[in-house]
């Protein structure tokens, strides 16, 4: 037998290998390379999403879409997912009303002062509008940036408070149901509270408010789905 026949035999074997099995390097079966060289090997796409924890800007429902998951790894370093913006304009709210009913009754006992003790009108009723302002234009944006959370795939951490501040993680496994709610200004605002019920009597409940409607039914199906896969 000549050597000639047999590397052309070689060679027609291995194309036809090529043609069966793909090229060298996990090449597609229909990717074609020229005699005597060898295909590059395929570079597959990447496929991975953002870490959705760890982007510190409020993530619209259509971005985290996108993704396949809105797990990912806490790195308690890292920055806080933010809450809808809207957020915000609820505590506003809050705090005009808050404001309103202080200012009322500061009114009320200025008013009373004055005519039973002779105290200078006006000045409880000053103090008051002051600090009704306070609230209304301070009180709820600083609220607002200390608030986040992250999510990974096995716990949900919620970060709050300003003075007394809370860092509160909740593991899956612990999980018993979810609850999504909307008050009437929420659903204005398209905004939700999910709430984790959790074995055992130390923060059986734990609150995430401020989250995107769409996003808090999400959160909910996915944890929902993974604690079923765990439980498996």
């Amino acid at each position: 037998m000549s050597t000639e026949g047999s590397g052309s035999s070689g060679k027609a074997q291995g194309s036809r290998a090529q043609q069966l099995f793909g090229q060298k390097g996990g090449g597609s079966p229909w990717e074609n390379a020229s005699d005597g060289e060898e295909a590059a090997p395929e570079v597959a796409p990447d496929t991975s999403s953002a870490p959705y924890p760890k982007d510190a800007n409020y993530t619209s429902n259509e971005a985290v879409s996108e993704a396949s998951s809105i797990f990912s790894d806490v790195d308690d370093e890292a920055e806080l997912t933010k809450l809808h913006p809207n957020y915000k304009l609820l505590m506003r709210v809050s705090a005009v009303i808050l404001a309103l009913v202080i200012m009322g009754g500061a009114t009320i006992l200025d008013n009373a002062l004055a005519s039973e003790f002779d105290f200078p009108l006006g000045i409880l009723t000053g103090i008051s509008v002051l600090f009704g302002l306070f609230l209304i234009i301070r009180v709820p944006t600083a609220r607002f940036n200390a608030r986040g959370y992250q999510i990974s795939h096995d716990r949900l951490r919620v970060v709050r408070g300003i003075m007394w501040h809370s860092d509160t993680i909740v593991p899956f496994g612990r999980v018993q149901h979810i609850d999504v709610d909307q008050g009437p200004i929420d659903r204005a605002l398209g905004i939700a509270t999910m709430t984790l019920h959790t074995a055992g009597s130390h923060n059986a409940s734990v609150r995430l408010p401020g989250l995107g409607h769409e996003l808090a039914v999400q959160m909910r199906e996915e944890i929902r789905e993974h604690i079923k896969r765990e439980s498996m």
